[in-house]
């Protein structure tokens, strides 16, 4: 694996470092200061020697005393939240607890019942109660248990893993993707959905500073080169608004906000362009000074001002003043044609909104104070409370039905009587009829969208109207659980398939006790435990099921031993070539293969490349641990890489490859370009004849002027790859060649 560039050696020695501490304990009062109360400021003191005395010993990766980093929490929660004075004091504690002799009982004793709650949110799990969930699961879905109560917690929390992502120079290569990887798979969706954009983009960059640092640099270069030209084109469509902002006496603000690294990256990879060819590098922003009551009348008045001087993208519109994102964010965006023929988008919004959308849900309840409205925020919470109260399945499953029904953008659904249902995008007819109750949704048979009729499959639209069509007969089938995206359905799923099963699975256990008393034995725990491991299934209840629907017949039970009233099943057969995880890696046919290492360590391991990402000697790479198969390499920037980086971290082993040319590697590219005379022979000439590169299979497909090739080919290295990418650029003609990123390779 590359490394990432390290800061500095920290080198401060104890004066230095007390006047360092003391520095950033003043800096955080000062930030606090307006929110403090009479006794405020002598509760924060006590927080944080505490703190400091707690964390004493206790060093970062970079060598700074430890009690910086619950400071530099406290600040952001103050600063860049806005949360007040309990959430700094809980930021001070947040550590102790798990790191220190400090208990619960202590802090109780010392601030009370309210922040003690919050400091268990912020507490780890130090025990992890599933042996194949990741540690980090178990404890975002403890954390989630005391958000329903209190989102200091979650925002807490947020501040904590910003900090971590500021400082992951000092962290080891492996440590920095894990953390990363959980950061953008988890952390930032949250950050997103809690309103604190300002946050959310941070991380997603910071994520990507460490996952893909090659492209991070590249970006970031080009912006540094186009920000003269970009400024002065800002200038160039800012300037007539402003006029009429002006004339028309509606004080705003106005100004150019560039695109986050993340987000350009997204949109290179989603269009399938380079740099150059992304127009919405920057946003406008327009902040209004209005009045409540007016705030609505007065984004309208300048989005009309705005598209009589360019004209607007009409599928580009989004009114979320009429519809608020159930985070609360309310903004008018739009996509217009301004100087130069280049589309820039615009967002309007008030300063209110403007102050709900940098600083997410403190700000909501700030300005909700006084009101007794419930709000989507609270809807939110409710949904979340249900779901996680109700839920079975294990931390794994958990946090990704979490992840698709919670922390995806949502949809507005409407009943038959007009009330409106908040579901996440992708959601199905289902969804819905989950949504509306438990006992409807096992029983859909289908739905009018429209009132048109559409199968319980057919996704969901913002502004549709479902009325679902039910049946008595109707009964929950495995299929549903493909197309559900809610957690709410997928466990009411989960539940009546487990209820059906049972009542299915009462006749194989029938069919069991009759077989095992006609060989002499007792249906016991014993005899059943070895049936059951011996046909490999997961329990008792998966045995008679099997059993009931003639998948298993029991035919082999009469090759067991029988001892008494007890069963014994056939010793299997061990072969000698018997593959295990880490067994020395057997070549056929060529010596010398590449090699992955581990660690320090030299040893030859068998490892699989994975298919869904196809590494090649000189990716950046790591290996994980599937289970049945051994090692499997993974590019670091695999589609699946932060799902399994921050889900089971525990199976990630450090890996790098080994200097060797004897073995060749299968990838694929695409090729884009214009379709001419000759093309495929200038193509297979330059691979095959320049560059000596065996090519395994090639598709090309031309359509009204352009083609479009599939090319999988066996390469020895990353850098080969790279040599044969930009030697096709270089022909004429050619478009675009990018490598396959693909489950499989194109056939």
């Amino acid at each position: 694996m590359e490394t990432v560039a390290q800061l500095p050696k920290y080198n401060l020695n104890e004066e230095e470092e007390k006047k360092l501490i003391l520095r950033e304990y003043r800096s955080l009062l000062k930030v606090i200061k307006s929110k403090l109360k009479p006794g405020d400021k002598k509760l924060v003191r006590t927080a944080f020697e505490m703190a400091a005395d707690a964390h004493k010993t206790m060093r970062r990766k970079s060598g700074e005393p430890y009690i910086l980093h619950p400071l530099a929490v406290a600040k952001i929660c103050a600063e860049e939240i806005g949360l007040g004075v309990r959430s700094t004091i809980c930021s001070l504690l947040h550590d102790t607890v798990e790191d220190t002799d400090i208990t619960l009982d202590d802090i109780k004793r010392e601030f009370g019942e309210e922040i003690t709650r919050i400091v268990d949110g912020l507490t780890k799990i130090a025990n992890v109660i599933d042996v194949n969930a990741s540690q980090q699961a178990e404890n975002f879905k403890k954390i989630l248990l005391t958000l329903t109560d209190d989102p200091r917690v979650i925002l807490i929390k947020l501040s904590d893993r910003l900090h971590n992502m500021r400082t992951l120079d000092s962290m080891k290569r492996e440590k920095q993707l894990k953390i990363s990887s959980e950061t953008v798979y988890i952390y930032a969706p949250l950050a997103h959905r809690m309103g604190l954009y300002t946050i959310k983009t941070e991380m997603e960059d910071l994520a990507m500073k460490y996952m893909e640092p090659e492209t991070y640099k590249e970006i970031a270069r080009k912006l540094a080169e186009t920000r003269k030209e970009r400024t002065k084109y800002i200038n160039e469509f800012i300037k007539p608004i402003r006029e009429k902002l002006e004339k028309a006496n509606l004080p705003a603000e106005i100004y150019g906000r560039p695109k986050s690294i993340h987000s350009i990256w997204n949109k290179m990879k989603k269009k399938g362009v380079e740099f150059e060819e992304v127009y919405d590098l920057f946003a406008i922003r327009a902040i209004l000074d209005s009045p409540t009551e007016k705030e609505k009348e007065d984004c309208w008045k300048v989005y009309s001002m705005i598209t009589d001087e360019y004209n607007p993208s009409p599928e580009r519109l989004r009114d979320w003043l009429s519809n608020p994102k159930a985070n609360g964010y309310e903004a008018l965006h739009t996509t217009v044609m301004g100087p130069q023929g280049k589309w820039v988008e615009v967002q309007i919004r008030t300063r209110r909104m403007n102050e709900i959308a940098e600083k997410g849900l403190a700000a909501h309840w700030k300005y909700k104070e006084g009101t007794t409205d419930e709000s989507r925020f609270d809807k939110w919470f409710q949904q979340i409370r249900e779901v996680i109260t109700n839920q079975e399945a294990d931390t794994i499953d958990f946090l990704q039905d979490f992840k698709t029904s919670f922390l995806a953008e949502e949809i507005y659904v409407y009943t038959p009587k007009g009330d409106v249902k908040m579901l996440p995008v992708g959601s199905t007819a289902l969804d819905f009829a989950f949504a509306i109750h438990s006992a409807i949704g096992v029983k859909t048979i289908g739905a009018k969208v429209n009132h048109k009729l559409v199968p319980i499959s057919h996704k969901l639209h913002s502004g549709d109207q479902v009325e679902i069509i039910t049946s008595n007969k109707q009964k929950a089938s495995e299929d549903w659980l493909s197309f559900v995206v809610t957690s709410k359905a997928k466990g009411r799923i989960r539940d009546a398939l487990k209820e059906e099963k049972r009542k299915v699975a009462d006749e194989g256990k029938y069919t069991v006790q009759r077989k095992l008393e006609g060989m002499g034995a007792h249906m016991s725990q014993h005899n059943l435990d070895e049936i059951v491991q011996w046909y490999k299934l997961g329990s008792n209840l998966d045995l008679f099921y099997q059993v009931a629907v003639k998948n298993i017949d029991l035919k082999e039970l009469k090759e067991f031993k029988v001892t008494g009233d007890r069963i014994e099943a056939p010793k299997p057969v061990k072969l000698h070539n018997e593959k295990h995880e880490f067994l020395p890696h057997q070549v056929t046919g060529k010596k010398d293969a590449e090699l992955v290492i581990f660690g320090e360590s030299s040893d030859r391991i068998v490892y699989n490349l994975a298919n869904c990402c196809k590494p090649i000697p000189g990716d950046d790479v790591f290996g994980f641990v599937t289970t049945g198969k051994g090692l499997t390499i993974h590019r670091t920037n695999c589609p699946n890489a932060a799902k399994l980086l921050a889900n089971y971290g525990h199976r990630v082993v450090k890996t790098k490859w080994a200097k060797n040319k004897e073995i060749s590697f299968l990838t694929g590219i695409k090729i884009i370009g214009m379709d001419d005379v000759g093309v495929v022979n200038k193509i297979t000439n330059l691979i095959s004849g320049e560059l000596k590169i065996n090519i395994a299979a090639l598709t090309i497909e031309a359509n009204e002027g352009l083609f479009k090739g599939n090319i999988r080919l066996y390469v020895h290295d990353k850098e080969e790859l790279d040599v044969l990418v930009q030697s096709l650029l270089k022909l004429p003609g050619i478009e675009s060649v990018e490598r396959y990123d693909m489950e499989d390779i194109p056939t």
